[in-house]
């Protein structure tokens, strides 16, 4: 998995906007809080798992507004003074929680990613929003305990909040045999290709979420 995992959330700010039309039979609006791998970070914009997720709803008449709040190279630092301003724009029902990952890659301490995601889960809560959390993992040369500590912050914290989680957002994308045709010529971004797995590991624990 060598520098796929972490890298790929890696990246100069973009910030994504995708939102579908607010209407008045609009039953759900979903929130994406996440970094490069919910921003589109290299692609065609419309591509990326976010704006298939749209499509998705589409399909199978959920009434569900998307506000995508995505930023390349956030943190949960970010993520988390970021949140009460959208809560209160938005008004979301349903807070997709993707970061963690740019907190690895920098070194950052593991209780502080914690304590973020933990008080932007109970933001969410407190707001009336439905959460769930999308984990993360680093590769193997960061060290058995290390992977394993952060990996489980997401469960810890999705486990004592019981919120919805998804353990690995790039299963298999990333942990597979021959990864790299998964991802961009960088090898460190997942590619087009890669985008409809990663709404696929996605879907089965949101759609439990909409009404």
């Amino acid at each position: 998995m060598g520098a796929l995992l972490l890298a790929v959330v890696a990246a100069a700010p973009l910030l994504a906007q995708v939102q579908a039309p607010a209407t008045a039979a609009v039953r759900d609006s979903v929130l994406i809080l996440g970094d490069s791998l919910s921003a589109e970070y290299g692609l065609k914009r419309g591509t990326g798992w976010v704006p298939l997720l749209e499509k998705q709803l589409a399909a199978d008449k959920k009434s569900a507004r998307v506000i995508n709040a995505s930023i390349s190279g956030d943190t949960t630092s970010g993520g988390r003074s970021r949140l009460p301003a959208l809560l209160t724009q938005h008004k979301p029902s349903v807070v997709v929680i993707e970061l963690g990952g740019n907190d690895a890659l920098r070194g950052l301490p593991l209780d502080m990613t914690e304590a973020n995601l933990l008080a932007m889960t109970q933001a969410a809560k407190k707001a009336g929003a439905r959460v769930l959390l999308l984990g993360m993992q680093v590769p193997p040369n960061y060290g058995g305990a290390y992977g394993a500590t952060f990996s489980g912050l997401f469960t810890k914290v999705a486990r004592n909040e019981k919120v919805a989680l998804v353990p690995f957002f790039l299963k298999g994308i990333a942990d597979v045999e021959d990864a790299t045709v998964h991802f961009q010529a960088d090898r460190i971004h997942p590619n087009e290709q890669a985008q409809a797995k990663m709404l696929a590991n996605v879907w089965p624990e949101l759609k439990k979420l909409l009404k």
